[in-house]
């Protein structure tokens, strides 16, 4: 059989790998341009963080000619966020992504730098989390090399990180490796929040929680395709972060987190996932969790006018803002 046609993994609707290496991404994604958006006035561009690797995002920022005049000095919140795609598809570009952005940096005022990750399984796991360790880094960096917007506007000290499904196990990790390592971090740079919206982990122990018995396997059988074949994901704390032995999330590298559940496969590991850091000592008053079901996975993104998507949308700068409003 011709090997460029004999399929050797397949999630419909996610993506299909033929045995020749070829990969088809079956998502829809409707690519569209930085822009000024003419609804809320935020300006976005792309930027290359590192053109070794093909790494770059997408910023945005708000109108700040729309500020009062104490505000237009006052250095803007920064946000890093992370796309979904089950870490093998979507794209910072994507419109519904770039719509969201434009929104949230509207709403919360602030600098938002969307990334372009690697995706497997031309770039297996970790390149994703490798990817989102050097935005931090740059983001937060004084150097010369730093985006003028960044540096003139960007407060280093106010950082916020957001993943939407796969891009919230990319968040996690991230903060998780903020916290276990910040002698790293650039001097003065602070991750004080991070969101995970409907995040993409699997813990074997919530397998029948959720009555979604098929999605659950083949999202398996993905985390493995993501990683190269080279983990079964259980027990795996990059995806299972309450899996025996895995990171306490005490050692989370931020201020304050939110979960957002949604009525999908992921919603049992979302909600451990909060209990687990209850356990770890977080203050409720520090983690807060936001069930929106029955609203589904994406609905944020494809109902924004929703009482559900507004609330949801109220949280995260409420997040974001911190002490600046």
């Amino acid at each position: 059989m011709d090997p460029d046609a004999e399929v050797a993994f397949e999630f419909v609707p996610v993506i299909r790998q033929y045995k020749s290496g070829r990969v088809e991404r079956l998502l829809p994604v409707h690519p569209v341009p930085p822009s000024v958006d003419a609804a809320t006035g935020v300006a976005s561009k792309d930027v290359t963080i590192d053109a070794a690797t093909g790494l770059w995002a997408r910023l945005y920022l708000p109108d700040l000619s729309a500020r009062g005049e104490g505000a237009q000095r006052r250095r803007l919140p920064i946000v890093l966020y992370f796309h979904g795609g089950g870490l093998v598809s979507g794209t910072a570009a994507d419109a519904p992504e770039h719509a969201f952005l434009n929104r949230l940096a509207a709403r919360a005022g602030a600098l938002a730098v969307s990334v372009e990750y690697r995706l497997a399984p031309e770039h297996p796991v970790p390149a994703c989390y490798d990817d989102a360790w050097a935005t931090l880094l740059w983001a937060t960096s004084s150097g010369s090399a730093t985006d003028p917007w960044l540096r003139d506007h960007g407060d280093a000290a106010c950082v916020s990180v957001l993943g939407f499904s796969a891009g919230g196990n990319v968040a996690h990790n991230l903060t998780l490796r903020a916290g276990t390592e910040p002698a790293a971090v650039p001097r003065g740079a602070r991750v004080e929040g991070m969101a995970l919206v409907h995040p993409y982990f699997l813990s074997p122990a919530c397998d029948t929680a959720t009555g979604k018995d098929w999605v659950r396997r083949k999202l398996a059988e993905l985390w493995a395709f993501a990683c190269g074949g080279a983990t079964s994901g259980s027990g795996d704390p990059r995806v299972d972060p309450v899996a025996e032995g895995a990171p306490s999330l005490g050692r989370l590298g931020c201020g304050r987190v939110l979960v957002c559940l949604a009525e999908d496969a992921l919603v049992a590991d979302g909600a451990a996932y909060y209990d687990a850091l209850l356990a770890s000592g977080w203050a409720a008053a520090d983690a807060e969790l936001l069930d929106s079901r029955p609203a589904d996975h994406e609905f944020h993104l494809r109902e924004p006018d929703s009482a559900k998507a507004l609330l949801l949308m109220d949280r995260l700068v409420a997040l974001i803002t911190g002490g600046y409003q």
